[in-house]
């Protein structure tokens, strides 16, 4: 396909040429009802181009197929067969690829560490989760995505499952072994689902991580937003073979998404597809060599420790996207979360993610020695300033064993049923009726469904003390923790 083609975009341009009146949302008529203070900061282009799809961008029936045109070369470009434009996120998405292949009270196989927006579609889908336990690492207190020999036994043990689901990468830049798990999942003639929301960028240069497509995964989902240049809520989700009915996953969608489907999210989606399919190699190019540069500057300062090799090996990550940078604080006796805020507060430079220990950030193809700049002169401030700063309060860790709640009954019936909410030291012994998640990077704790232990209310608890943040909780300090009352 012709990849210098952008059909949303022109198709903005055309209805801009054209001069259409609309009597159509949206009701501020391309800006023209406005507030001028508003206009001030946002812009009035930006509300010229928020137009309906139906009659606006294409007309009645879409005949012009811009949408689907658009969503044909994003196929094209990343080599799958079928792709799907989200404005609602990755959150979304990945919800439409879960309902697709499991019902209510169907197993899907999903490894423990995955974002808070999957444990959200088991609830509202009530899917039966089979947890496949991630590669734990005892040192650096972090999880890997697990190995394909654990999802090989975990399938084994459960052959009525519908398919399987794999978080990679992970926040940290942590990849799965894609490819190997495959094999395991379509030699059972099970479909294999991958959150790759931080991968939108890995279609792109042989040098990152493959991707799930290339590695013959069944779908896909991933979060231009994130590592691209779509603006937030882009997702896209991808799909590849026959395990998967394109018109199911189409009708899922259409269940769970919008019907008012933002025209500025498609267009940028549009405009990303063609810039990378065009110069995306040397973009990323450009980016991978700042990435090492960078890399290499942070690790020079003192007290500070870049993970990369440490993060590989068996047991470990079977790959990194360098262009994730994780920074271990730990030897200036500050959290990773007190790194963060005086980076944020005194420096104006924002991170992507924050724990006990360490920080992490992401670069792209839009960063350059003018961003890494004041960056570095930013970290090398922040070890100069960290024995003023005071010192990490602890965090009770609990061991990957204590990690591992028993799942006793079905999340959706533990979420929806009776509950009631007690003091957190009341809480241990009963079964949860809310996710705790630490956030980010948003893998919960806690699931509703969970039988909660000692061990966890301590490490959540000590954590928010020390920093942490957990935005589902029903009470924020943590003082009480919701609980099935059946």
């Amino acid at each position: 396909m012709d990849q210098s083609s952008a059909p949303i975009l022109e198709a903005l341009v055309a209805y801009r040429e054209r001069g259409d009146i609309n009597y159509t949302p949206p009701g501020h008529k391309q800006g023209r009802g406005v507030d001028e203070r508003v206009l001030a900061v946002l812009g009035r282009d930006l509300f010229a181009a928020d137009v309906m799809t139906n009659n606006g961008l294409d007309d009645r029936l879409q005949t012009h197929e811009v949408l689907a045109t658009a969503q044909r070369l994003m196929a094209d470009a990343v080599g799958a067969e079928h792709a799907f434009f989200s404005t609602c996120g990755s959150s979304l998405s990945v919800k439409t690829l879960m309902i697709s292949v499991a019902g209510p009270e169907e197993k899907l196989l999903i490894n423990r560490n995955a974002h808070k927006s999957v444990v959200s579609g088991i609830i509202i889908a009530g899917i039966q989760p089979v947890w496949i336990e991630p590669r734990w690492d005892e040192e650096l207190h972090l999880t890997y995505p697990p190995g394909a020999d654990t999802v090989a036994e975990t399938l084994s043990g459960h052959v009525d499952a519908k398919g399987v689901l794999v978080v990679t990468p992970t926040d940290y830049g942590t990849c799965a072994d894609l490819a190997a798990i495959t094999d395991v999942c379509h030699q059972q003639g099970k479909p294999f689902l991958v959150d790759e929301a931080w991968g939108a960028h890995l279609p792109f240069h042989p040098d990152l991580p493959q991707w799930a497509m290339d590695a013959g995964a069944d779908a896909c989902v991933t979060s231009v937003h994130k590592m691209g240049s779509g603006l937030e809520q882009s997702s896209v989700f991808h799909l590849q073979g026959e395990r998967i009915d394109p018109s199911v996953l189409s009708q899922r969608e259409d269940m769970l998404g919008t019907t008012s489907s933002s025209p500025l999210i498609y267009a940028a989606l549009d405009g990303w597809r063609r810039q990378m399919a065009e110069h995306g190699h040397d973009l990323l190019t450009a980016a991978l060599a700042l990435a090492h540069e960078t890399r290499e500057a942070i690790d020079a300062l003192p007290g500070l420790t870049v993970l990369g090799e440490r993060l590989l090996g068996p047991q470990r990550a079977a790959d990194t996207d360098p262009l994730k940078i994780v920074i271990d604080v730990s030897e200036l006796g500050i959290s990773g979360y007190q790194a963060v805020d005086w980076l944020h507060n005194e420096r104006h430079i924002n991170l992507a993610l924050a724990d006990h220990r360490r920080m992490t950030l992401a670069l792209t193809h839009a960063d350059s020695h003018e961003t890494t700049g004041p960056l570095l002169d930013g970290l090398r401030a922040l070890t100069e300033a960290a024995d003023r700063l005071p010192r990490a309060k602890p965090v009770t860790l609990p061991t990957p064993k204590e990690l591992r709640l028993e799942l006793a009954m079905l999340p959706r019936d533990a979420f929806f049923g009776r509950a009631e909410q007690v003091p957190a030291e009341q809480a241990v012994g009963r079964v949860a009726a809310e996710m705790l998640t630490p956030y980010p990077p948003g893998v919960p704790a806690v699931l509703p469904g969970e039988v909660i232990n000692e061990a966890v209310v301590e490490y959540l608890r000590t954590g928010l003390a020390a920093g942490m943040t957990i935005p589902d909780a029903a009470d924020a300090e943590l003082k009480t923790v919701r609980v099935h009352a059946g």
